[in-house]
């Protein structure tokens, strides 16, 4: 397929996971990436897979520091000339348990780098591209934003404050840009190991098509949302969970 042929997207957290996947497609299908992590090395072998400089660049930086947004767009728009896609993939969730152990600080860090960090990168795409060419943003939420979840209350919170900003942007930003979600259950990636490890038949079972998810299940949702196959589609949340929902678990 070539639905990206001549788009540009930028990915955030794709050094790895579901970001990786996400990037992967997204060049399979004719794009050209500027893919974001927090460590240099990785992040550059995840580009030079994708095809080296031509195809993939990669800008390391935290994806919630505003002047490492400013860089990666200013080097996207240097490298390519456009900006079609924005992918915020990057999360964090460095506590478990109930909310109230939780430190202030932590709930801080959660909302600076799952929410005010989508924020960010859209204010910026937007006023270097999107305001003047339109474009499509892709936000990766989690069916723990729609539900409650034991033990990942403020991470929860946090995807479902993002999952309202995709809805509120949407709004804000369009006819000229859609803004979308995914919500995934259990992915089985390095990120999620926690919640699987040691007993992945056991949370397996509870999903109706009795696997967990692989990063290539969220690539798909993603990958539509952000082509022109999606082009009446906005302020939108797509669940990618085995039908997990459907049971009333998280």
């Amino acid at each position: 397929m070539s639905r990206f042929a001549g788009k540009v997207a930028i990915v955030t957290g794709a050094s790895r996971g579901i970001g990786f996947a996400i990037a992967e497609r997204l060049v399979g299908e004719g794009a050209r990436v500027c893919i974001t992590a927090r460590r240099p090395e990785p992040l550059q072998e995840a580009a030079d897979r994708f095809g080296g400089p031509e195809r993939a660049i990669a800008v390391p930086g935290k994806a919630h520091d505003p002047e490492h947004q400013a860089e990666a767009v200013a080097r996207t728009l240097d490298a390519f000339g456009r900006i079609d896609v924005l992918v915020n993939n990057t999360g964090t969730n460095p506590v478990y348990g109930p909310l109230l152990d939780l430190e202030l600080e932590a709930a801080r860090k959660i909302f600076e780098v799952n929410v005010l960090a989508a924020l960010g990168w859209v204010q910026h795409v937007h006023k270097a591209w999107f305001a003047g060419h339109g474009g499509a943003v892709v936000n990766v939420a989690s069916v723990a934003g729609l539900r409650p979840a034991t033990g990942i209350g403020m991470y929860g919170a946090s995807k479902a404050a993002l999952i309202h900003l995709t809805q509120q942007l949407a709004v804000e930003l369009a006819p000229a840009v859609r803004v979308n979600a995914v919500a995934p259950a259990v992915v089985k990636t390095r990120f999620a190991t926690a919640l699987y490890e040691g007993r992945e038949a056991e949370v397996a079972a509870a999903y109706p098509l009795k696997r967990l998810g692989v990063p290539g299940d969220v690539a798909g949702a993603v990958a539509y949302l952000a082509s022109d196959e999606a082009a009446w589609v906005t302020g939108q949340t797509i669940v990618v969970d085995g039908g997990m929902t459907c049971t009333g678990g998280v």
